[in-house]
């Protein structure tokens, strides 16, 4: 029976010792105000054409969104380009095509219906051009993170020196919301680093929220439709209840009750 005490006591301090540590490392996320939490949340138009803008020009570089294709901008819910405009993105892209008449591989300027274009031909040069670090993809980013876009939007803002004794080797960097406080990709965003065509201010943290919120419609592109849906499930919930309950009544009232 001793022994059993001893082998509780033991589990229960080795549980504690991990539990403290755990809450020792957690760090609080940066909060901002997302227009598409909540059951009535919606995306921000002009957020998702700015986020979209952020991608292309600061992190399409590196990262891939093979998911999603071009004709997805022009979607009820997303960023809602005009059909003219998703043209003329997807244009300013070669896509590799073929094979022709010769058998060759030719290249054509992109359409609607054409996947993003990947940074890289294949996962080995991309971990070639990184340091032996691979990109992830984006398209679901936000979904494969634990704290989802409250960690994305931290991590984007997270850099700074490193503390006095640790020590980081080359290519590597201090970033106070990643996992380990180690980052193979440098800060990416710098006031002005964009300018956006609506005249947004482009500074580090708007530029932080809006590719985060192109990052969650990229995850959840029908967050918008999935949410009309709850709501009118439950307002049929509660006209069914509501013509339930009179109807008891109703059947209930013919009953005499004896005392």
């Amino acid at each position: 029976m001793k022994n059993f005490f001893r082998i509780s006591f033991l589990i229960a301090l080795f549980l504690g010792f991990q539990f403290n540590s755990n809450a020792a490392e957690k760090v609080e996320y940066l909060k901002t105000d997302w227009s598409f939490k909540g059951p009535f949340g919606k995306f921000d138009r002009a957020a998702l054409q700015r986020g979209y803008q952020v991608y292309q020009e600061v992190c399409s570089s590196c990262h891939s969104m093979k998911y999603l294709s071009y004709r997805n901008l022009v979607e009820e819910g997303g960023p809602e380009f005009s059909v003219e405009q998703a043209k003329a993105i997807a244009a300013s892209f070669e896509v590799k095509d073929g094979p022709n008449a010769d058998g060759e591989m030719f290249m054509r300027p992109g359409r609607l219906s054409d996947k993003f274009v990947m940074p890289y031909e294949n996962e080995k040069a991309a971990q070639a051009a990184n340091g032996g670090a691979y990109p992830p993809d984006m398209t679901v980013l936000v979904k494969a993170r634990g704290g989802g876009v409250d960690y994305i939007y931290s991590l984007l803002q997270g850099y700074e020196d490193p503390p006095t004794g640790v020590t980081l080797d080359d290519g590597v960097y201090y970033n106070k919301y990643m996992y380990g406080n180690k980052i193979k990709m440098s800060n990416q965003l710098s006031d002005g680093l964009v300018e956006y065509s609506d005249g947004t201010n482009a500074s580090v943290e708007q530029m932080a929220k809006d590719v985060t919120t192109f990052l969650m419609w990229t995850a959840e592109p029908h967050l918008e439709t999935r949410h009309k849906m709850g709501f009118k499930a439950i307002v049929y919930l509660i006209i069914l209840t509501v013509l339930v309950y009179f109807s008891m009544k109703k059947i209930w009232s013919r009953i005499e009750t004896k005392v």
